[in-house]
């Protein structure tokens, strides 16, 4: 199972230093110029997860998988590209094929690096490109309804419900909102799945990345407070970072050296982390364990997702021969391990209901 994370931005924001501190890479070419992104560079990283080792250290496994989040760096956009201008087209489509939107704002002033409207304001910068997708969002509902309503009279119920629900979603981009501020109910799947299926740009998740000069990362600024204000008004959520000291970071060998550096700019942890986490939540996604001698694995699944769909993120026949899970709570299980949650009764035999809980210890029971 797989999700990523759209890393997008205007030109010049540091979007592709980021990404390459996130994949501790030099994949995404980092330049002083527009477009230097030509094609999205994908990355996976490591989620970030004491609990593991501990796990690990308890089961005396011999190797160590965490779970993984998916990055992809997308061309920066500019004014005009829902109609095509700069590199438009081919951004709106890299960005329609991500789960999430990570939007990187240059919240930093530097004289060497140019920006593409001739000075900082990351509000602005939010707005020009929400706008954009809105406005993509737009006429890709035109297109879609005009379909529908042809469905629709042919006494297709599904195809009028699609209707409803886009002439709704229709008038809120209208209004200058983005998709995912209609409500839709949690309770009717079918609502959910139609809303999926229309691809909205402004239906994503989004998380603001304020990058900062190196003696504001700790701090942030008067322009960062401006973007929490923005975010909180929108019910989104925002990381501070300086993508240039990640980028350092990222090329230092081992964790002593890492955080040497970063407790002398003032630090206690890579805002990397603070990124690979937020971006874990914005999806809606939570963590299981298993484990034993040979490795100790972390498991990416949706919050609410029951014991069978667990089962199916390490095989689909696990899902479908699923008997039963044996379950035991991750603070019981660092107690002593597995034969003392045992013997103290906290290991639970749970059935096809039964809601996975973040950090659950799991051994699944199952038959194909």
């Amino acid at each position: 199972m797989s999700f990523n994370c759209g890393i997008v931005g205007l030109p010049n924001v540091g979007k592709s230093t980021l990404h390459n501190a996130l994949t501790a890479t030099q994949a995404a070419q980092a330049a002083n110029f527009p477009f230097c992104t030509i094609e999205p560079n994908v990355g996976r990283v490591a989620v970030p997860d004491e609990r593991l080792e501990k796990i690990a250290k308890f089961a005396g496994s011999q190797k160590v998988v965490p779970a993984q989040l998916e990055f992809v760096d997308i061309a920066g956009l500019v004014k005009g590209a829902s109609k095509g201008e700069g590199l438009g087209n081919q951004f709106l489509s890299n960005i329609r094929e991500t789960d999430a939107i990570i939007h990187v704002l240059r919240c930093f002033e530097n004289d060497d690096i140019t920006h593409v409207d001739g000075s900082v304001d990351p509000i602005r910068d939010a707005d020009t490109i929400e706008t954009e997708l809105m406005l993509a969002d737009l006429e890709s509902l035109e297109k879609q309804i005009v379909n529908l309503q042809k469905k629709a009279r042919g006494n297709d119920k599904d195809a009028q419900a699609m209707l409803d629900l886009a002439e709704k979603i229709k008038g809120v981009l209208e209004d200058g909102k983005p998709a995912r501020t209609v409500e839709i109910d949690p309770k009717d799947a079918d609502e959910a799945r139609a809303f999926k299926l229309l691809q909205l740009l402004t239906s994503k998740p989004i998380l603001y990345v304020c990058n900062v000069n190196e003696d504001e990362a700790a701090t942030g600024n008067e322009l960062t407070k401006k973007v929490q204000d923005m975010a909180d008004a929108q019910g989104a959520q925002v990381v501070v970072i300086c993508a240039a000291i990640e980028e350092e970071i990222a090329q230092l060998d081992t964790r002593e050296e890492k955080m040497e550096y970063l407790e002398s700019m003032g630090l206690t942890e890579p805002g990397l982390d603070k990124i690979i986490r937020a971006g874990f939540k914005l999806l809606g996604l939570q963590t299981y364990f298993t484990c034993g001698p040979k490795e100790a694995r972390a498991w990416t699944i949706r919050i609410g997702a029951k014991g069978p769909e667990a089962a199916g993120a390490i095989h689909s026949d696990f899902e479908k021969g699923f008997i039963k899970a044996e379950v035991i709570a991750y603070d019981d299980y660092v107690v002593g391990g597995e034969q003392a949650a045992k013997d103290s009764g906290k290991m639970r035999q749970e059935g096809k209901e039964y809601v996975v809980v973040d950090g659950d210890v799991i051994l699944f029971r199952f038959n194909v």
